[in-house]
């Protein structure tokens, strides 16, 4: 897990938010269990009650599956859960502000698929 945290919204959220990630990522998969409280309290030098506030949230989510005594677990089907959620967020919270930003540009299609105007460097194969 990444060790910066952010002043924009509690850290047991952050910590959520990149167990997340690691699953939407491929990183941790159905049955992987996560990282023990205690480690991830240490190594991010956060409270231990923070971390398991942000591991409950996974909990109460459907995400992980706390199998007392053995620790917390990715249930079957979180990712899918995860892609459903994530997707309906992105489209009604971030995607209307990245519109209002092309707008506000003036960018066009052409513009916004042309990966070599977006600063990506050409492959070996396509020089």
């Amino acid at each position: 897990m990444d060790r910066e945290w952010n002043d924009t919204q509690p850290i047991y959220r952050q910590i959520r938010d990149r167990v997340v990630a690691m699953i939407l990522d491929g990183l941790l998969n159905e049955g992987d269990p996560l990282p023990s409280v205690r480690s991830v309290a240490v190594e991010n030098r956060v409270n231990p009650i923070t971390v398991m506030k942000g591991y409950q949230q996974l909990v109460d989510e459907d995400l992980v599956e706390m199998k007392r005594g053995r620790g917390m677990f990715i249930n079957a089907g979180a990712r899918r859960l995860l892609l459903q959620g994530e997707r309906k967020r992105f489209l009604s919270e971030e995607w209307p502000r990245i519109q209002a930003t092309i707008r506000r540009l003036g960018l066009t299609e052409e513009e916004l698929l042309d990966e070599d105007a977006a600063g990506r460097r050409p492959s070996k194969k396509e020089r």
